[in-house]
């Protein structure tokens, strides 16, 4: 069957992102134009079958590397590929002549088994690279059942923190953009509390207006006496609704506001028709060390997984990184650079 490679409008990519296996909000065109305000430039390249159905495809996102070395571009949760291999070998030989130095592909296998991944990346001439962009571990959830069903697959304590909304008196609304902003400025406190990097409050807002206007993304905040004490985002696409941001005050915590937002989280993700609901980002660790350790650290990610563990659901790893490299030389010297720059910081 012939192929052709194209730019597809953003409508015809994201209804072939939507209908993918792998499907993933961060290869959706919304997100390449959030990316955008912050100095990435987004960039499709799909290849499309002789009806004009895209078949296999990458959103990639560009940007300038330092010291005039050209561009890198990076895939979130991609290549999405086609059944049919000559269809997949002509989106790799369009991703070599895209112009970038090198592009650092992060493959989603979190939600699919797919044994032959790496196989096929090192096929396709890609190396592992150590140098990750998203959290390889998470924790994905079941939602398939009642939510009765969804609540038995969580430990005891968890169970009983969800169902607290109304004992507690916190109630859950739907945010907007303006919410959103505060939402930024509510996670840039609680990063300092916790210990983690959080962007600026514009990104937060920026990303919600990205998908607010498709219906993928909910901002729920909960609140108790007209005071808001935490708040989640959430993005579904396709089966797939995703826990990206979550922040919470100091005040009433005894209330478990984060534990009822989660509740109204999985239960929106299952009204819209997800399958699963990943929690997004746990420590890098096997399950044993994972259980082994969790009670003694809260550093990092270990804090969040003490949280994320009690709802029930599934240890997943992705396949990491993997790095396309279109000029060695290039590659070489940044990756130079960046060691020299780690070393400078260390």
């Amino acid at each position: 069957m012939p192929y052709l490679v194209f730019t597809p409008s953003a409508a015809d990519w994201d209804a072939f992102v939507r209908a993918h296996p792998d499907a993933h909000v961060l290869q959706l065109s919304a997100w390449g134009d959030h990316q955008s305000h912050f100095g990435w430039r987004p960039q499709r390249i799909a290849v499309a079958n002789e009806s004009g159905r895209v078949t296999a495809g990458v959103q990639l996102l560009l940007r300038r590397l330092p010291l005039r070395l050209g561009v890198r571009a990076y895939a979130p949760a991609a290549p999405l590929f086609s059944e049919d291999e000559s269809a997949n070998a002509l989106l790799w030989q369009a991703l070599r002549r895209c112009g970038a130095t090198f592009i650092k592909f992060e493959p989603c296998n979190w939600y699919r088994p797919r044994p032959d991944l790496p196989e096929r990346l090192i096929q396709a001439g890609l190396r592992h690279s150590p140098q990750t962009v998203q959290v390889p571990r998470t924790i994905v959830l079941d939602l398939s059942g009642t939510e009765e069903d969804i609540l038995k697959r969580m430990n005891q304590s968890t169970r009983y923190k969800c169902r607290l909304g109304q004992k507690k008196e916190v109630t859950v609304r739907h945010g907007d953009a303006t919410d959103a902003l505060r939402f930024g400025e509510l996670m840039q406190l609680t990063a300092q509390r916790d210990g983690f990097y959080a962007r600026p409050p514009e990104y937060y807002q920026s990303a919600y207006q990205a998908f607010a206007p498709s219906g993928e993304v909910v901002l729920l905040i909960a609140s108790y006496n007209r005071q808001d004490l935490a708040g989640a985002m959430i993005f579904r696409c396709g089966e797939n609704a995703y826990y990206f941001y979550g922040a919470s005050s100091d005040a009433e915590r005894n209330r478990m506001p984060t534990y009822i937002l989660q509740w109204e989280a999985i239960r929106w993700a299952k009204v819209h028709g997800a399958r699963r609901y990943d929690l997004w980002g746990i420590p890098d660790a096997d399950e044993t060390t994972l259980e082994a350790e969790f009670e003694k650290r809260d550093d990092g990610l270990w804090g969040v997984y003490k949280f994320k563990r009690g709802f029930g659901g599934e240890v997943r790893r992705s396949v990491g990184a993997w790095d396309l490299v279109n000029n060695r030389v290039a590659y070489a010297l940044y990756m130079w650079y960046v060691q020299r720059q780690l070393r400078k910081g260390a």
